[in-house]
């Protein structure tokens, strides 16, 4: 499955329930239809979803074990193959090799394009240490039959943030066909687009959507979008044709619920946001990551409910 990155894809939740045990496990069941549910929508100009991330940073990525990961992953590829999306996935690691490893195991499970990060390491690599880290990735994909996408958070990663020029160094390497950039600072998506206009660039936070579109970048990853889809395809419509006033009156309407993926607790917020716009606050609430306090609880409802009432005046929410 092949993309030519023009449009938004959902970072999907992984959903969790109780076993008789009582312990957390995956509840692939409610996964699959709320991913399904996701991709089917429509937004305005009738266009949906572009692709599937799973098990992402909004997907309990680091708290399942490999075992569980891929499980799940198997479980979304046949949620992307019935809606004839690319599936997408991260990945990182301590060295190329292990690096190598996982993406041959994310191949297995019919995942179409790995998310790169940088590698997990406490010291500064040099230049040429993180360009082997992805070269070694490339040609792993290559052999494997997928694509890979290097992904700069450097709001996140710190020090392991990508410079420019590597950037642009990797998206010559063949089984490189896009590049994402999460951080508010949108000149870095200029600033790669200056230099190659043909780069396909994909934003990853929610609350530079239009910004970035401005620059250049020509969709992004979205974890809103996974609780008002419509919305969040309907201003990446207008996005795509340049009609910005109309997209920055959804981003504008999305803005108390956006500013939640642009925190460090995003899974915990965007998860209980999907759980109360599902009637489904208990569900919203499991989570392998961190419990959250009323304050924080009451905060999230409160944000919801506000981006709820604006959207609906704009007929986007379903």
């Amino acid at each position: 499955m092949k993309s030519n990155w023009d449009g938004v894809m959902p970072a999907v939740f992984t959903w969790l329930k109780e076993s008789k045990s009582g312990a957390l496990e995956i509840d692939f069941d409610t996964t699959q239809k709320q991913a399904a549910g996701i991709l089917k929508t429509k937004g305005k100009g009738g266009s949906r979803m572009s692709g599937l991330v799973g098990s992402g940073t909004l997907g309990e990525n680091s708290y399942l074990s490999n075992t569980q990961r891929l499980s799940l992953l198997k479980s979304l590829s046949e949620v992307a193959k019935e809606y004839n999306v690319p599936l997408i996935s991260g990945a990182s690691a301590e060295t190329k090799e292990e690096l190598a490893k996982i993406i041959e195991g994310l191949a297995t499970v019919g995942v179409d394009t790995v998310m790169v990060m940088p590698p997990k390491t406490k010291e500064v690599p040099s230049e040429k240490e993180m360009y082997d880290y992805y070269a070694l990735s490339e040609a792993t994909a290559t052999e494997m039959g997928i694509t890979v996408m290097p992904y700069n958070n450097p709001d996140a990663a710190g020090y392991h943030s990508l410079s420019t020029d590597l950037l642009l160094r990797l998206s010559e390497l063949p089984k490189v066909t896009a590049l994402k950039i999460s951080t508010i600072d949108v000149s870095i998506i200029e600033t790669l687009m200056l230099e190659n206009k043909d780069l396909k660039v994909l934003a990853g936070v929610d609350t530079v959507t239009v910004h970035a579109g401005l620059a250049g970048a020509c969709g992004g990853i979205t974890g809103v979008g996974c609780i008002f889809p419509k919305a969040s395809v309907t201003m990446q419509e207008y996005v795509s044709n340049g009609e910005w006033a109309k997209a920055n009156k959804i981003s504008q309407a999305l803005n108390s619920i956006s500013y939640l993926d642009a925190q460090p607790l995003l899974l915990e917020y965007l998860k209980l946001a999907m759980g109360i716009h599902h009637n489904d606050v208990a569900g919203g609430l499991r989570t392998y990551g961190k419990q959250l306090t009323k304050q924080q609880i009451d905060d999230v409802h409160a944000r919801y409910i506000l981006a709820k009432e604006r959207l609906e005046v704009l007929d986007l929410v379903t």
